[in-house]
Parts: C-alpha cells; sequence; structure tokens
C-alpha cells in the first residue's frame, strides 16, 4: 500500500513539475546591438537582467536571446529558419530596423525583410512582436519619418502587436548613453529590463 502511495505521489509530483514547465512560454529576440550587450559583458545586459528577474519571480516566460550586434532585417531574415529548427517558440520578439536605418537603407526594403520575417513565423504559429526602433535626427525628417512608418505599416498589415521603442525613456538622457549616443550604458540595462518587463507584460 505504502508502495502505490508513494508511485502515485511521484506520478502526481512528476507531472506537475511537467505542466509548469509546459506553462512556461518562450520569447524568441531577434535583435541588434541594442539587446546584443554591446560595450558589457553579457551578464550586464537588459536581458540577462529581465530573465535574472524572471527566473527570481517564477514567471511563466523568458527569453532565448538571439541578437547580434550590427544584424539588419536581411541578416534577421537569413538566420531565423535555422533559430526557429533549433528552438520551440511561442512568440518572436523582433527588435530590428536599426542598422538598416543607420545605413539609409530604402524604408521599402526594410519593410519587405520584416514581412518576410514576419510571415515565417507566423506559418509555424508563433505570435509575433515587433518593437518600433528610432534612429538620430540627423537623418532628415523626410527619411526619418519614412523609416519610423516602416514598423507601423509592416505590423498593420500582417496584424501584430507593435511594441514601442524600448530605449526611448534612456535615450533622451545622455548620461545613460555611451559616447555614441546610440548605445545605452551600463547603469541603463536595469531600466531598460524593467521597461521591457513593462510592456511585455501588458502584451502577454
Amino acid at each position: 500500500m505504502l508502495k502505490k502511495l508513494t508511485l502515485s505521489f511521484l506520478f502526481i509530483l512528476t507531472s506537475t513539475f511537467s505542466m509548469s514547465v509546459l506553462a512556461q512560454q518562450s520569447i524568441l529576440l531577434l535583435g541588434d546591438s541594442l539587446s546584443a550587450s554591446y560595450g558589457m559583458q553579457e551578464k550586464d545586459g537588459w536581458v540577462m537582467l529581465l530573465n535574472n528577474t524572471l527566473e527570481q519571480e517564477k514567471a511563466k516566460y523568458r527569453i532565448i536571446n538571439a541578437s547580434i550586434s550590427g544584424e539588419t532585417t536581411a541578416g534577421g531574415l537569413a538566420r531565423l529558419p535555422g533559430i526557429l529548427e533549433k528552438n520551440s517558440i511561442d512568440y518572436l520578439l523582433i527588435e530590428l530596423g536599426g542598422n538598416d536605418g543607420l545605413r539609409g537603407f530604402p524604408p521599402k526594403l526594410i519593410k519587405n525583410n520584416l514581412l518576410q520575417i514576419i510571415e515565417l513565423a507566423q506559418a509555424k504559429n508563433i505570435k509575433v512582436l515587433l518593437s518600433a526602433i528610432r534612429i538620430p535626427p540627423n537623418y532628415g525628417p523626410r527619411y526619418n519619418k519614412m523609416f519610423s512608418d516602416v514598423f507601423t505599416h509592416a505590423a498593420s498589415e500582417t496584424n501584430v502587436v507593435l511594441l514601442p521603442f524600448f530605449i526611448e525613456s534612456v535615450a533622451a538622457k545622455p548620461e545613460l548613453m555611451q559616447a555614441d549616443g546610440i548605445h545605452p550604458t551600463i547603469a541603463a540595462q536595469p531600466l531598460v529590463a524593467i521597461e521591457m518587463k513593462k510592456i511585455l507584460e501588458a502584451v502577454l
């Protein structure tokens, strides 16, 4: 009788653990240097900080960081199929386009790449989140407007959630930005992690 009860308890415990694991959702972050701990160690970047917080809080989602410094929308598009083959993904968070804009790529090309990335994910029933991206104003009002519209239109045409530019609050404070004026400092990373946590919790 004791053996049966022990086996029953182990079965319940194992089942509960399995359900807990299955309940945890994965977010694939396909991004560039803003999410790739540029200028610092990975442990100091906002993604690692956020994952640490989520683990402590026993949250039901984790971020799989597939961000690479210097990545473009074309690069992300080329890498995505291989990443999806190796990982089970519930959400895809796209944080790309900044490097395209800084290089003055045609907005139509950027949008086309984003649409293809989104379509790849949606074909696998992966929910997509698209982050808006901003570039410095010195590119001129016309290009900046066309660039910003890329994300609005891509999200609208594919019916995906458009997230706000996640470093907007720190980008306005020079003391929280690195010398290049593009990447947040180490001191800014916890603030970015908090902001992104709020953004994700609002949509998940």
